[in-house]
C-alpha cells in the first residue's frame, strides 16, 4: 500500500528530523524543506503531497506566504508550526488558508493526532462528509447525528455543510455571509449568529462542541 506522503517545512533541522522521524515510525513519507522557497519547489515536484506541516519564520519566503501560494492552487491541508502564540498569529494563519495552528513548543503525539484528524476528514468518501457523530449526504441532503436524522432548514444545512467541509478553517461572519449566503457583507452579522445559534440548538449536546465561536472573530467547525 503507497504511503500517505507529507512535507515538513522548517528551517530548524533538528525539528526537521525530529519531527520525520516520529512520522516515518508511524508509516507516512516525509519531503523536508529548509526555507520558503525549498517548500514552494517540492509541492511543484510532488503532486501527490497529502498533508503540509509548515513554519511561520523562515528564510526567503516565510510559512504565511508559502500558505497562501500554496491556497491559490490546492486544498491540500496545511498545519502551521509558529514560536509565537499571540492571537493575531493564529489569526493570520487562516486568513492565509491554514486548517490548523500549533504553536511550539509541542508534544509530537498533538503532532500526530492533528495530523491523522486532518487526513481522514480529508478523506471524504464520495458525497458524503462524516466528522465525528455528523454524517452529511450531500446528494439527498440527508444529515444524521449519533445516528438520528435531523431536520435543518436550507440555509442552517448549507452552513452546516460549510463549515463541516472546511473542517478547522476560521471563517469571520462576513465570509459566512458571502460564502453561504451567498450576497456581499452588510451589516448583517446578526444573521449568522442567529442561524448558528438555531444550528446548534437542533445538533443539541453536539452543537457547541461542534461548532466553535472564536471570540471577535467567527466560527469554525472541530470535532
Amino acid at each position: 500500500m503507497e504511503k500517505v506522503k507529507i512535507m515538513i517545512a522548517d528551517d530548524e533541522s533538528k525539528l526537521r528530523t525530529l519531527i520525520k522521524d516520529w512520522l516515518t515510525d508511524a508509516g507516512y513519507e516525509v519531503i523536508e524543506a529548509e526555507d520558503g522557497k525549498v517548500a514552494l519547489e517540492k509541492f511543484e515536484q510532488h503532486s501527490d503531497i497529502k498533508l503540509i506541516i509548515l513554519d511561520v519564520m523562515m528564510p526567503y519566503v516565510d510559512g504565511w506566504k508559502v500558505c497562501k501560494e500554496i491556497r491559490r492552487k490546492s486544498t491540500v491541508p496545511i498545519i502551521m508550526l509558529t514560536a509565537r502564540s499571540e492571537e493575531m498569529d493564529e489569526l493570520e494563519s487562516f486568513e492565509k488558508g491554514a486548517n490548523d495552528y500549533i504553536p511550539k513548543p509541542f508534544s509530537l503525539s498533538v503532532l500526530l493526532a492533528r495530523i491523522r484528524a486532518r487526513l481522514e476528514v480529508d478523506a471524504i468518501s464520495g458525497n458524503v462528509i462524516e466528522q465525528g457523530e455528523l454524517r452529511i449526504d450531500i446528494d439527498t441532503h440527508r444529515v444524521v447525528l449519533a445516528g438520528k436524522e435531523i431536520e435543518l432548514t436550507p440555509i442552517e444545512y448549507e452552513l452546516l455543510l460549510h463549515l463541516a467541509r472546511n473542517y478547522g478553517k476560521l471563517y469571520t461572519r462576513e465570509k459566512l455571509l458571502t460564502q453561504v449566503w451567498g450576497y456581499d457583507y452588510y451589516g448583517g452579522d446578526r444573521t449568522v449568529d442567529t442561524h448558528v445559534g438555531r444550528l446548534r440548538i437542533k445538533l443539541g449536546e453536539y452543537g457547541d462542541k461542534y461548532i466553535k465561536t472564536v471570540r471577535g472573530y467567527g466560527y469554525k467547525f472541530e470535532v
